[in-house]
């Protein structure tokens, strides 16, 4: 961990819990600071709290008091809570400074970072690059939205390392002096605007990932929004992505990944489908040769990478047939999404929850299915929609019973497809019992030869 000594007897308030103020206050204590957490829940019963008070850290939970502003100490604020609240807005008008606690992981990291942010993709990029440094001889170590806190691996990595963090929109709103080595912005779309206010501010947001880089350092942006970038001043050096066209750093040429005018892998080779994924796997190998993995571990991942569990997860193949859960498409604009990834004949599970809602708008998306197999409450209107556009469509019980029924109709190259465009409340606890389900449904089927 680098010495950071800015902290040493200044107050710190930590604003919200949870993951990110359980780990900011046990670093910033670490680092010389009187640190006082501050909560609007009620923390008397909550572990984490009460292991950090025996720690002589003081908490106080239920409300905000204004009087925690009074020796105007540095906020260390939870991404989630917005800037409106009574003591954020006091706060400002202070002019006191507002962090979060990625802020804390730039201050201390040994490692370089890469930075990745964008409204869609980023938590697979992030896998994607975490995974191809795992299967190479250069160590990286993911961290931020994805899972484990970045300021907490930032205390474990060193100068040889990297630091590979996934950022949110309101995590970049608490940097100031943050500065990835090699920036990623997957895209910028219109979201979060009940938080943000306008999509101007939303976009100001994700372009702090970039706002203090230097010559040094590389920012890697999306050609096809490159008009985002166009009049800011900006000193790293900027590589596109593209799938349509050569740019100035990775592209789709004659079916390959191109890079410095090397092939490097065959898209038909790649286990992640659809066209979102492909601009993902751009961002990924990019990232990953600039940072020096080798391009076989490169290849590698992106011939082995199962994906993000639930989300269009490749599974594995069995007799010549993919398979692929997407238990995580709790509605229909997702499964539109898993629907339009396939070129091959798709065998489509579906069904779940009813919530009234009717499946015309997946009509424009079914041209590949050949098969529908339609479960839980929501199965007759399914198989309404099948039969409508001449489907072939059998009725089940439950994933498992889907799984085991295919077995008797699959034909060679067809793609399996949980995608069920429901809730799974209706015999599922989560999403994710539901995948696990079909994963182990799945793998009963396997030759054991």
């Amino acid at each position: 961990m680098k010495e950071f000594d800015a902290l040493k007897g200044k107050d710190v308030l930590i604003l919200g819990l949870a993951k990110s103020g359980y780990e900011s206050a046990k670093l910033c204590q670490k680092l010389g600071a009187n640190v006082i957490v501050n909560d609007g829940k009620d923390l008397t019963s909550d572990p984490h709290a009460s292991e950090l008070m025996s720690q002589g850290i003081k908490v106080i939970s239920g409300e905000h008091p204004l009087y925690l502003l009074d020796n105007n100490p540095l906020i260390v604020k939870n991404p989630g809570i917005p800037y409106s609240i009574q003591l954020l807005v006091e706060a400002e008008n202070r002019n006191l400074d507002i962090i979060t606690e990625v802020e804390l992981s730039y201050y201390i990291s040994e490692a370089p970072i890469i930075g990745i942010t964008g409204t869609n993709g980023k938590t697979t990029v992030t896998s994607l690059i975490g995974d191809m440094f795992g299967n190479s001889k250069v160590n990286g170590q993911v961290s931020g939205n994805i899972g484990v806190v970045a300021s907490k691996v930032a205390q474990e990595v060193n100068k040889e390392d990297y630091l590979i963090t996934e950022l949110s929109s309101f995590q970049l709103l608490g940097t100031i002096k943050y500065r990835p080595h090699i920036a990623i912005v997957t895209n910028i779309y219109s979201a979060h605007l009940d938080y943000h206010g306008s999509l101007e501010e939303y976009q100001k947001a994700k372009k702090n990932i970039f706002q203090n880089q230097t010559e040094e350092d590389y920012l890697i942006f999306n050609f096809e929004q490159r008009h985002l970038i166009d009049k800011e001043q900006i000193k790293s050096k900027i590589l596109y992505f593209s799938t349509e066209q050569e740019v100035d750093g990775i592209y789709i040429k004659d079916d390959y990944v191109v890079y410095n005018n090397i092939r490097i892998i065959h898209v038909n080779d790649i286990v992640l489908p659809g066209k979102h994924n492909l601009e993902n796997v751009l961002v990924a190998v990019l990232a990953s040769i600039i940072s020096g993995v080798e391009i076989k571990s490169i290849v590698h991942t992106l011939t082995t990478f199962s994906g993000i569990k639930h989300r269009l997860q490749f599974v594995g193949n069995n007799r010549g047939n993919k398979y692929f859960n997407d238990s995580k498409a709790t509605n229909t604009l997702a499964t539109r999404f898993a629907l339009s990834s396939f070129n091959s004949p798709i065998i489509w599970l579906c069904g779940g929850l009813d919530r009234g809602n009717d499946f015309d708008d997946l009509i424009p998306y079914m041209d590949n299915v050949r098969l529908m197999v339609t479960f839980g409450e929501t199965k007759d209107k399914l198989k309404t929609l099948g039969l409508t556009q001449g489907k072939e469509v059998l009725q089940v019980t439950d994933v498992k019973d889907a799984v085991d029924t295919i077995q008797d109709y699959i034909q060679p190259n067809d793609v399996v497809l949980l995608s069920p465009a429901c809730a799974s409340w209706d015999q599922y606890d989560t999403f994710e019992a539901r995948g696990n389900e079909f994963i182990e449904s799945f793998q009963k089927h396997l030759p054991t030869f």
